[in-house]
C-alpha cells in the first residue's frame, strides 16, 4: 500500500513523527515523503532542515516531493492509497478549509482528495482553539478527511494548543481505510 505522508512546518514533532514513519515502513508500507519547503530548508533549535530531508529520504527510500509540481503527480499519475499530514499545522489546516492550494501539502491533500482517498491530519496547533477552531471543525465534517486523536498539551500556558497523539496515528489509518473515524476524537493529552 502507497502512503503518502506529509510534514509541515511545526518543528517541535518532527522527531514523533520520525517514529511514526518508521513504523510505517517497519509494516511494510511504502512510504512517500512530501514536505513543506520550509520543513526541509529552515534550520531552527529542533534541528537542520537538511539533516530532517536525509533522516527522511533514507527511512523512506524516497526523494522528498517538495514542490507544487511535483506534488501534482498524486492525481492521476501516481494514486496514493491514503495521505496523512502530521504535523498539520494552524496554517495548512485554515488553507485546506479554505480550498487554498499554494504548497507541495495542499496539492498533494487536493490531489489524494479528488482521487477519493482518504486524508489522515494530525494536528499541531497553538490555535486550535482559537480562530483555527472553525476550521478544524469544518474539516471533521469532510468527505474523506479523518484525524488522528488530539487534546490540549497544555491548557495553562497555551490554552488554545491542540497537538495529537501521534502514537494513535497507525488505528487511525487502519479506520479511514475504512472510511470510519477513529474514536474519540478527542482525548486527554498527558504530557510523558
Amino acid at each position: 500500500m502507497k502512503i503518502g505522508f506529509a510534514i509541515t512546518s511545526s518543528y517541535c514533532t518532527v522527531e514523533k513523527i520520525m517514529e511514526q514513519i518508521l513504523a510505517l515502513v517497519e509494516l511494510g508500507y511504502d512510504v512517500i515523503p512530501i514536505a513543506s519547503p520550509g520543513v526541509i530548508s529552515c534550520d531552527t533549535r529542533f534541528g537542520k532542515g537538511k539533516d530532517f530531508k536525509k533522516v527522511l529520504e533514507t527511512i523512506t527510500k524516497h526523494e522528498v516531493c517538495s514542490t507544487i509540481i511535483d506534488a501534482e503527480r498524486f492525481g492521476p499519475k501516481e494514486k496514493l492509497d491514503l495521505l496523512v499530514i502530521a504535523p498539520a499545522t494552524g496554517n495548512f489546516i485554515a488553507k485546506l478549509a479554505h480550498g487554498i492550494t499554494d504548497t507541495p501539502v495542499t496539492m498533494a491533500t487536493k490531489a489524494t482528495l479528488r482521487n477519493g482517498s482518504p486524508i489522515v491530519i494530525g494536528v499541531s496547533t497553538n490555535d486550535g482553539l482559537g480562530l483555527n477552531g472553525e476550521n478544524i471543525m469544518k474539516l471533521l465534517n469532510t468527505k474523506n478527511i479523518y484525524f488522528i486523536p488530539f487534546g490540549q498539551d497544555n491548557y495553562i500556558n497555551k490554552p488554545n494548543s491542540l497537538i495529537s497523539h501521534f502514537d494513535m496515528l497507525i488505528p487511525t489509518i487502519e479506520e479511514a481505510l475504512s472510511n470510519k473515524q477513529i474514536q474519540p476524537v478527542l482525548k486527554e493529552y498527558k504530557k510523558k
